[in-house]
């Protein structure tokens, strides 16, 4: 059954004029936001004062989502329910807040914004307004994981909540214009990853009202047929429901709650009933074996082991702004993208608008809605949840509430054994894997690892030995670690990737996003807005703590060789240490056992997004362990044993950050030490790239004193780094030395070629920064000369040797940091 449910109602009498009341009173209360300053329940006639100057606000959406708002409550109280509601549209925020205050929460929150007159005067006057609250429901907004502000992550975030929590129901509104961005469309296929025998459930409800700012919503235009094959086709059992009548829209989206609410609960009930498939959540390889016994199965609506469920989705039709001004101003504006926003250009000048926005405010009959205090009829009250069972109020939503500490195993005993610098030679991330593998088994329900397709490539394939990749699709008997309750999650999609893991982590959760460093940026936006919400919630005092989002970037530029210059672009780390300090950490481990202790603390930390760059080729080992936490707690610190004369003022400082930077400085360091064996050479390694800047500029930053101790008040620095070389310039524009600060990085020189082609392509390799020393040295231009040449010279015979044998000369990749004498 996909069309119009032909039912005759589930809803009596009272529960449809009780329900039709409290939609009344949600868009009441909606329109009050946008337009009132005053004269909360219409006491008096509207004057022009009583109205905003700047009417800011979108109505189009709001009472599609007011309606399903009080239809979800209406079925939360009879079923008893943990669902949590999400709003595609976001910039109906109105519509969100005056629901929340009708259920109390917000007057919980917010004391002075209580459930009387006084307290609606405050809610109105607040919206969009300087000093009070945003237009879309941000994360001021009680009962939000989502704020809708930029369109196209509601779907994923609301997959990503139900991950780990079998009780949960998220009902998602998707907008229509919303349906419209790449990453909903993709979102679609998140069903394909979600368990029913341990994860909840999402009810999407595609709301069509037909129009965005001025076009008309492409999935209302086109045959209804088609949009519910659509659905079928992602594996969807669509529902719709449609009207302009309030009484009949009413009976008919009860009506088809209630089946879809059957359906997921018999999808459930189905799924964690049956032994084998309770095993089979848990996802190890004896059970994806099992799973292959179900080849070919398709989607099926009761769950049935083996057989992907058809889980329910609504398409909810009714008309843009519904219930607001029919016409204005010689248009339509009901039903058309008139009502997107304000529908009344009410200005203090125009008493025909101001006349218009008083009857529409009236039409709502607000005296039978609230009682003579302002606060709500006793008779709403009956359809609002109790206590945490408001979707405003449900802990989930406020996921630090709920947050447990992971278990974790003691890195050091991963780590590798150290018995010189540069010994043995180690993949930082396969080391890594070995750790995260065993993260995973201990902790079950609570974290999970999350990449688009890069797992393996990245070395971390440990994590197979444990569990297997999530997916509830067909399995054949050729695919390798697959099964429904897998604790991996890879798509070929970083908008999917990272939707879920927002989601996973604002509901109170643990996670790592690990991807190719230069396609990464295809999160750019989605980072900057769960940055933003980092930011806000630091300073909402209700707001708990989340997990980090912790990324693990690796294939990184100097290692994407193979791929060429599509895959080299480390400037993701620009683009993050954009945001505010005090929610962005940036992470470079030269080796292993700095990568082990890094990820332990990223693991452990609260309220950031850390990035983690790491290699994932094998690699020498720096630092055994001890000394690799040490460096880490530290941030940056000089390295005695590469440079020379110890204790004394350096003539040149060769600093780094990144395993390839640190490794062909240290070349560049033993070379100095070979040939200018005089020179006062110190090296220092940054792991932690924010120690750069000043204290007063991240919580992380090294003061002056420190730093002019370290790198020097005025002696040359050569600086080899991972990334984008002006980012260093920037980062440390106000230290005394940075005149003399000279920065080597990638300048977006690359191409399919050897690794250390690569590096000389960007002027990292370690003979031009030998060359870059004699330059900047006072005085050892003319004494260095013959050096200087032989530098060159070696550049250019490793650069023939590529071109001659295809692979990097053996004194490059047989080098090692030489013994002590």
């Amino acid at each position: 059954m996909d069309t119009a449910l032909e039912l005759a109602g589930p809803l009596t009498h009272d529960e449809l004029r009780r329900l039709d009341a409290y939609w009344r009173a949600a868009n009441y209360l909606t329109v009050g936001q946008i337009y009132l300053l005053d004269n909360p329940l219409l006491r008096e006639p509207l004057r022009p004062e009583h109205v905003k100057p700047r009417l800011l606000g979108h109505w189009g959406t709001s009472p599609g989502l007011n309606l399903i708002y009080v239809h979800l409550n209406r079925a939360i109280v009879a079923r008893d329910l943990n669902m949590i509601y999400v709003a595609g549209p976001g910039h109906g925020g109105p519509a969100v807040v005056a629901n929340t205050w009708l259920e109390g929460t917000y007057s919980e929150l917010y004391p002075s914004v209580g459930r009387d007159e006084d307290g609606m005067r405050r809610l109105f006057r607040q919206f969009s307004f300087p000093g009070g609250i945003p237009s879309h429901v941000a994360s001021e907004v009680p009962g939000s994981i989502h704020e809708g502000g930029e369109l196209g992550y509601s779907l994923s975030h609301a997959y990503g909540a139900v991950m780990d929590d079998p009780d949960l129901v998220v009902a998602c509104v998707i907008g229509d214009g919303e349906a419209e961005t790449g990453p909903l469309a993709g979102s679609w296929l998140s069903n394909m990853f979600v368990d029913p025998a341990r994860d909840g459930a999402v009810l999407p409800i595609l709301h069509l009202n037909g129009f965005k700012i001025a076009n008309p919503a492409v999935l209302d235009r086109i045959p209804t047929d088609d949009l519910l094959s659509m659905m079928r086709g992602y594996g969807y059992q669509p529902y719709l429901v449609e009207g302009d009548d309030p009484a009949r829209v009413h009976q008919e989206l009860a009506g088809t709650l209630d089946v879809a609410l059957d359906a997921i609960a018999a999808i459930q009930a189905r799924a964690r009933g049956t032994a084998a498939n309770q095993a089979r959540a848990r996802g190890t390889a004896a059970n994806q074996a099992r799973a292959r016994g179900h080849a070919g199965a398709e989607p099926s609506p009761d769950g049935h082991p083996g057989h992907r469920p058809r889980w329910p989705m609504i398409i909810l039709r009714t008309p843009k702004g519904w219930s607001g001004p029919r016409e204005a101003d010689g248009h339509r504006v009901e039903g058309t993208f008139h009502a997107h926003q304000v529908p009344l250009a009410v200005s203090r000048g125009n008493p025909e608008h101001l006349a218009r926005l008083e009857q529409w405010l009236r039409s709502y009959r607000p005296e039978e809605l609230f009682d003579a205090t302002g606060a709500p009829a006793r008779d709403l009250d009956r359809l609002v949840p109790a206590g945490d069972r408001r979707m405003s109020a449900n802990p989930v939503t406020n996921g630090g509430l709920l947050l447990r500490d992971l278990a974790l195993p003691d890195f050091r005993a991963y780590a590798v054994t150290v018995d010189r610098p540069g010994g043995p030679d180690a993949s930082a991330t396969g080391v890594l894997g070995n750790w995260l593998r065993d993260v995973i088994a201990a902790n079950p329900d609570r974290f999970r690892l999350f990449g688009p397709d890069e797992v393996e490539s990245n070395k971390l394939d440990a994590a197979f030995e444990v569990t297997d990749r999530a997916f509830v699709g067909r399995i054949t008997p050729d695919d390798q670690d697959l099964a429904p309750g897998g604790r991996v999650l890879e798509v070929l999609s970083e908008h999917l990737c990272q939707g879920w893991l927002e989601g996973y982590l604002l509901t109170g959760r643990h996670g790592v996003f690990t991807s190719y460093e230069a396609f990464i940026h295809i999160v750019d936006s989605m980072v900057n807005q769960h940055l933003k919400w980092l930011k806000v919630t630091r300073n909402i005092p209700w707001r708990r703590p989340i997990a980090s989002l912790n990324y693990l970037l690796s294939s990184h530029v100097w290692r994407q060789d193979h791929n060429g210059f599509s895959h080299q672009d480390p400037g993701f780390i620009d683009h993050v240490v954009n945001k505010k300090a005090e929610v962005v950490r940036v992470y470079l481990p030269p080796d292993a056992n700095t990568l082990l202790s890094t990820m332990d603390h990223c693991l452990r930390s609260r309220h950031y997004v850390n990035v983690v760059v790491a290699g994932k080729q094998s690699g020498p080992s720096w630092l055994g362990i001890t000394d690799a936490i040490l460096h880490c707690q530290r941030g940056l610190g000089v390295w005695d044993w590469a440079g020379t004369r110890t204790g004394e003022e350096p003539d040149v400082v060769l600093a780094c950050a990144g395993d390839v930077p640190t490794l062909e400085t240290l070349a560049a360091a033993a070379l100095l030490r070979e040939h200018l064996p005089d020179l006062r050479v110190r090296v220092v390694n940054v792991v932690d790239l924010m120690r750069l800047q000043p204290d007063t500029e991240h919580p992380h930053g090294l003061p002056d004193a420190q730093f002019d101790a370290i790198f020097t008040r005025d002696r040359p620095v050569i600086f080899a780094y991972h990334g984008y070389p002006w980012l260093i310039h920037r980062l440390t524009y106000r230290r005394t030395n940075h005149a003399n600060l000279h920065v080597r990085g990638y300048k977006e020189e690359g191409t399919t070629t050897t690794p250390f082609d690569m590096v000389m392509l960007n002027d990292l390799d370690r003979f031009h920064l030998v060359t870059d020393v004699i330059d900047r040295v006072p005085g050892l231009g003319g004494r260095a000369a013959s050096v200087r040449q032989r530098m060159v010279d070696a550049r250019v015979a490793c650069r023939a040797h590529t071109r001659e044998y295809g692979e990097d000369h053996p004194r490059i990749t047989g080098w090692r940091w030489p013994a002590p004498a």
